[in-house]
C-alpha cells in the first residue's frame, strides 16, 4: 500500500515537473522572443530550438544536478546512523532534490527534502508527506508555524523553507558547509514543533 501511495505521489510529481519544465523553457522563450502564449506548439519551434542551440541551458543544469549529486553523498556521509539519504531526483528543470528520513519522520510517514530551486537559484528545505492525505493533515496542524505558509499549502509539500538564498558556486565548499550548517539547525527545531503537537 505504501509503494503504491509512493509511485502515485511521484507519478503526479513527474506530471507536475513536465508542466513546470514545459512552462518554465515557454517563459524564457517568451522573453527572449515575445512569443504570445496562444501561438500554437509548432509555431513556437524556432524559439524553442534557438534557446537550446548555445547547450548552455543543458550544461547549467548538469552542473547544478552535479552540485546536488555531491551533497547527496556528503550528506550520507556526515548523517549516517541518523538519516537514511535517498538517491537524487532530477530529469526536469525545475526542483532536484534528494530525501532524508529517520525513525520519527517514517513513523509519521514524513520526509525531509534538500531541494535545489532551477528557476529561483537557491536551495530550500521541504517537509514532506508521503501521500496527499497526510500533507494536508499536516499543514492543516502546523499552519500557526513560521515555516508554513496560512493560506495555501504548497503542491508538493506541506512547507518549504529557503536555506541558501544566493547560493555561490564559486566556492563550493564554502556552499556546502552552509548548507550543512543551516541544514543541523532546522530539523532539531521541526522535532521539536511536530513532538509538541502529538
Amino acid at each position: 500500500m505504501l509503494r503504491f501511495a509512493v509511485a502515485s505521489l511521484l507519478f503526479r510529481k513527474i506530471q507536475y515537473t513536465k508542466n513546470a519544465y514545459y512552462s518554465g523553457v515557454m517563459r524564457q522563450i517568451a522573453t527572449e522572443e515575445a512569443v504570445v502564449p496562444s501561438k500554437s506548439l509548432n509555431a513556437r519551434i524556432p524559439a524553442y530550438k534557438k534557446v537550446f542551440a548555445s547547450g548552455e541551458i543543458q550544461k547549467t543544469y548538469q552542473s547544478f544536478v552535479g552540485v546536488v549529486q555531491d551533497l547527496r553523498t556528503e550528506f550520507k556521509k556526515a548523517y549516517k546512523g541518523k538519516y537514511s539519504v535517498a538517491n537524487v531526483l532530477h530529469g526536469y528543470i525545475d526542483f532536484t532534490y534528494f530525501y532524508l528520513q529517520n525513525d520519527y519522520l517514517k513513523k509519521h510517514r514524513l520526509k525531509l527534502a534538500i531541494v535545489f530551486n532551477h528557476q529561483e537559484v537557491c536551495f530550500e528545505l521541504w517537509l514532506l508527506g508521503q501521500t496527499k492525505d497526510v500533507q494536508v493533515n499536516f499543514w492543516e496542524m502546523l499552519k500557526g508555524e513560521k515555516w508554513v505558509n496560512e493560506d495555501s499549502m504548497p503542491e508538493w509539500s506541506i512547507f518549504e523553507t529557503v536555506m541558501i538564498a544566493s547560493p555561490d558556486f564559486d566556492d563550493i565548499e564554502q556552499l556546502s558547509e552552509s548548507i550543512h550548517s543551516t541544514f543541523t539547525r532546522f530539523p532539531n527545531e521541526i522535532f521539536e514543533v511536530l513532538e509538541a503537537y502529538e
